[in-house]
């Protein structure tokens, strides 16, 4: 029985097997186009019959490299990246949804994400309901129409630290013959493999913990292959039926469990481009390989700083799903049980104004608009991130107006500790 390849060794061998000769670091294949002896040659790439580059827009070396490293930390049959984040959960949902579609979406989602399905997708005819994560089985059910096609959520949410009851989700999408799609961006493989608990689809915003420096936007979509579109054939014509771009070929005949990665890329990508530089996913592909190193300091440290913000005087809340304080504590311990994330949010005995105030005396830690890298940064999401959602829209997102996200590096504990202890002075009661 072959011995299951560790992911620390992933993040540092996957994706890139050099042959005699060649680079033994990825090469940035940076050109937009591919040379090919015989118009034929070229002709069958472009009708799917062959494997090969011909234009970056739609695949590059460089790029399927990192796609395949990722997709093997998640435990995918195929993966492919995005431009942001942004793109990714985009192109997860639009790969199998069409004017007209609905899909069912927890409300503790990022505000660009809740903003994507909430308004522009409408403007594109799919119309998304919004549910509490916490909601029973039967609740959730009751969010399903006859047009629904997908289900989605995040492993933990963004900026309200909730964690997403996985099984229960996928069970419900399944009940209804619907992919769930997580958006793990914050967990990581490192920490949880959503595919392990039912979701068909994983997403990232590789911005983040995946390239970990803050140099390089970018996303991923990764396919299970678990899901059988065949068996809900009629929900999902684009996979199943004959594509006529492509002179009628179907995926699912095609491809196989393949199918829905090779459509985002033989369509989404060709018709709107959002691939990322072929430099972009090098750089991206650095940060992969200490991956398995930097997530547990950040957790390690996240946790330190948690439990010293939950027993000092000026902090009014904390959550983070490490504390056993957490409402989400015993979900975490089931789906994160080695450390869940660097990410904390917390609120300041004070007004909305007053949080604002005690960020702006923080010396070493950065008010960025980025969370979940190698440096400590802090940003109150009411004012930046999510300032376009209404009151009761932040509320249903679990975004407090004094809701303070404190994205936790992997500097010396006792130094962040350091400088939110000096901050918070001038707050003593």
């Amino acid at each position: 029985m072959k011995k299951e390849v560790s992911k620390a060794t992933i993040c540092v061998q996957g994706g890139w097997k050099p042959k005699n000769g060649e680079s033994r670091v990825l090469p940035i294949y940076q050109s937009t186009t591919f040379k090919y002896d015989s118009s034929e040659k070229m002709a069958r790439l472009f009708d799917l019959e062959d494997e090969g580059y011909f234009y970056t827009r739609l695949a590059n070396p460089t790029n399927d490299a990192v796609a395949s490293k990722i997709a093997e930390l998640e435990g995918g049959v195929g993966a492919i990246l995005t431009s942001s984040g942004q793109a990714a959960n985009f192109y997860a949902v639009f790969n199998i949804c069409q004017s007209g579609d609905h899909m069912v979406c927890s409300s503790t989602i990022y505000g660009g994400t809740f903003n994507l399905f909430a308004v522009t997708m409408k403007k594109l005819g799919i119309e998304c309901t919004f549910v509490n994560s916490d909601a029973s089985e039967e609740e959730l059910d009751k969010a399903f129409q006859p047009n629904t096609k997908a289900m989605f959520g995040e492993t933990i949410s963004n900026p309200s630290i909730d964690v997403l009851d996985i099984e229960k989700f996928a069970r419900v999408a399944h009940k209804h013959g619907v992919p769930l799609i997580v958006d793990n961006t914050f967990a990581t493989p490192i920490n949880c493999r959503p595919f392990e608990w039912g979701a068909d689809i994983v997403t990232h915003s590789t911005t983040k913990y995946m390239d970990g420096h803050a140099t390089s936007v970018g996303g991923a979509v990764v396919d299970s292959g678990n899901f059988d579109w065949d068996a809900h054939a009629e929900k999902f014509p684009g996979l199943t039926t004959p594509d006529e771009s492509y002179h009628g070929l179907t995926y699912t005949k095609a491809f196989g469990k393949n199918a829905y990665i090779v459509k985002i890329t033989a369509q989404l990508m060709r018709d709107l481009g959002s691939i990322p530089s072929p430099h972009n996913s090098f750089l991206l592909n650095l940060g992969l390989e200490t991956l398995h190193l930097r997530v547990p300091r950040h957790c390690e440290n996240a946790l330190k700083v948690a439990q010293w913000l939950e027993a000092n005087p000026n902090v009014k809340w904390v959550n983070y799903c490490g504390l056993k304080s957490s409402k989400y504590y015993e979900l975490a311990q089931k789906y994160l049980p080695n450390g869940s994330c660097g990410v904390v949010a917390f609120g300041i005995k004070g007004s909305r104004e007053e949080a604002v105030e005690f960020m702006d005396k923080l010396k070493m830690i950065a008010i960025v608009t980025h969370v979940a890298d190698a440096r400590t940064c802090v940003l109150h999401p009411a004012s930046h991130t999510h300032r376009q959602m209404s009151d009761e829209q932040l509320i249903a997102a679990g975004v407090a107006p004094d809701l303070i996200r404190l994205s936790v590096g992997i500097e010396d504990a006792n130094d962040i500790i350091g400088d939110l202890e000096q901050a918070l002075e001038s707050f003593k009661k």
